[in-house]
């Protein structure tokens, strides 16, 4: 038995315990009035938190999977012009880059739009919400091109060798060769990325757009009940997060099966 193979083998006490507590939870909720009327009202940021977090996740996987090709690319200016953006965008905090794109960066943008004599564009049309959904696939972009790079330089250069003597060009080996066996070993921290993006989702509600947080922030300011709403969100993210890593974790458990037949 190898030692990472114990671990699969246990069995999920820890699965027992998240879903009898939260079936409990989710009873005392419905059933005390306070806390059914503070999930009525979360209820309706949940749909504004997934829109964002898959926006914003799925752009970020295209930039990141670019900024590693271009990490990796032949032509040194490409090369460290990715490596700039990159580490600039890993030393900025999200929130701090969430309030720039929204206050600086699309005014700037709008700006220049008009200044080039297009049509008149004015910068309170551009929504917050996709000022955010902006803001996080930037920022994530620089975490997710470190994953790609690592996974595509993770692919044994025999095989590209030997696809290169099969005749393949550039595209075919990428597409064939390097990218599915890149993407079965960075999967994983894929799965976490996402989940945290999750979480810092709740960060658009310094914009004032209408997520779970956000609603939490009005809920609770309205009826006082502090405790209540915040118990229901933490319950809220505590779920969308439990579900998509076990989701994930079941996808990881196939792929492993396939690549072992």
């Amino acid at each position: 038995m190898t030692p990472n193979s114990q671990p699969d083998k246990d069995f999920p006490w820890w699965l027992v315990i998240v879903v009898v507590t939260g079936l409990y939870l989710f009873w005392e909720v419905l059933s005390d009035e306070v806390y059914a009327q503070a999930l009525a009202t979360l209820s309706k940021g949940i749909r504004i938190t997934i829109l964002v977090t898959l926006i914003a996740y799925v752009t970020a996987c295209i930039l990141g999977l670019l900024l590693a090709l271009g990490g990796l690319s032949r032509w040194i200016v490409l090369r460290q012009a990715c490596r700039l953006y990159i580490e600039v965008m890993r030393g900025v905090p999200i929130i701090v880059l969430l309030l720039y794109v929204a206050f600086v960066a699309v005014p700037a943008l709008v700006w220049a739009w008009n200044w080039f004599g297009l049509p008149t564009a004015r910068a309170r049309d551009v929504p917050l919400l996709w000022r955010a959904v902006a803001a996080l696939a930037l920022a994530y972009s620089a975490f997710l091109a470190e994953i790609f790079r690592a996974g595509l330089q993770a692919v044994d250069k025999g095989q590209i060798e030997a696809a290169e003597a099969l005749g393949l060009n550039g595209w075919q080996r990428f597409r064939f060769i390097v990218f599915p066996q890149a993407f079965r070993m960075v999967l994983p921290p894929l799965g976490n990325d996402f989940v945290a993006m999750v979480k810092d989702s709740s960060l658009v509600s310094v914009l004032g757009v209408t997520d779970v947080t956000q609603l939490g922030k009005v809920t609770a300011a309205g009826n006082f009940r502090y405790f209540e709403t915040y118990n229901v969100v933490a319950l809220i993210y505590l779920t969308i997060t439990i579900t998509l890593s076990l989701a994930l974790r079941h996808i990881e458990t196939r792929l492993r099966s396939r690549a072992e037949r």
